[in-house]
């Protein structure tokens, strides 16, 4: 699949001050926008086909969450993109992914007047997600540095062969969930405190682009954000490591 084009480096709405519409629909700017978040619901379904996405829409801006990482001990991994809206609106909707992929590819949505792309959330599609409860506040973030896109995809190559390589035949759900919760929750090389489960994140959806390119980190409390053109990723240690 081809890869996102570069957002418009938005502030993430806060998702609490994001009023839920019971009857939410979300408008869209033009195609290239409906193939965006397409893409992006594409990355998430194949990273985990049975999972959710989070929708948070405040005024023209919609920050869209899904989960690379979570549970087993491990630390909660998720990728986020923000997109302009071509109508103010105040979302926040958690629904299945496999029916945001759906409801993308339908061509109806389009509006023919205006080249505006409809993205209908029926409140029965929304779904409780145990993630969508852990997001990152939306200020006090410092830059602490920064790590190459080459670094980041080498390392996402060599986390991938080691789950692999640690998976035996007929290993349980569980059995693989601990392995890779232990692979990805291992530190960056040179980088304390930064999981090598962003490098995965930042990979499987697609926003490491050129390996040439550099990727900002930022922290905030015990949150650490990795950021580059085509998205953030999002850490935070599990629930027994904070203190």
């Amino acid at each position: 699949m081809a890869p996102a084009a570069a957002q418009p480096h938005v502030t993430p709405p806060d998702p609490a001050q994001a009023a839920v519409d019971t009857t939410p629909t979300l408008w869209l700017p033009d195609a290239a926008a409906r193939a965006d978040l397409a893409t992006f619901a594409g990355r998430a379904r194949r990273v985990d086909a049975g999972g959710a996405v989070r929708l948070v829409a405040h005024g023209n801006v919609l920050a869209v969450t899904a989960c690379a990482l979570h549970g087993a001990s491990g630390p909660t991994v998720l990728a986020m993109r923000t997109l302009v809206l071509a109508a103010p609106s105040e979302v926040d909707a958690t629904v299945p992914v496999g029916a945001l992929a759906d409801r993308l590819a339908r061509d109806e949505l389009a509006d023919a007047g205006t080249g505006r792309f409809a993205v209908p959330l029926p409140p029965g599609a929304a779904v409780t997600a145990a993630w969508a409860g852990l997001m990152p506040p939306r200020r006090g973030w410092e830059g602490t540095g920064s790590v190459s896109a080459a670094t980041l995809a080498a390392a996402a190559r060599e986390g991938i062969a080691a789950v692999a390589a640690g998976t035996p035949p007929g290993a349980g759900a569980a059995a693989v969930t601990r392995l890779r919760a232990g692979v990805w929750g291992r530190p960056l090389a040179g980088l304390p405190g930064v999981p090598t489960g962003v490098a995965f994140a930042a990979d499987a959806f697609g926003f490491l682009g050129d390996e040439t390119a550099e990727a900002t980190l930022h922290r905030a409390g015990r949150w650490v954000r990795l950021s580059t053109e085509r998205g953030h990723v999002l850490s935070r240690p599990p629930m027994g490591l904070l203190g």
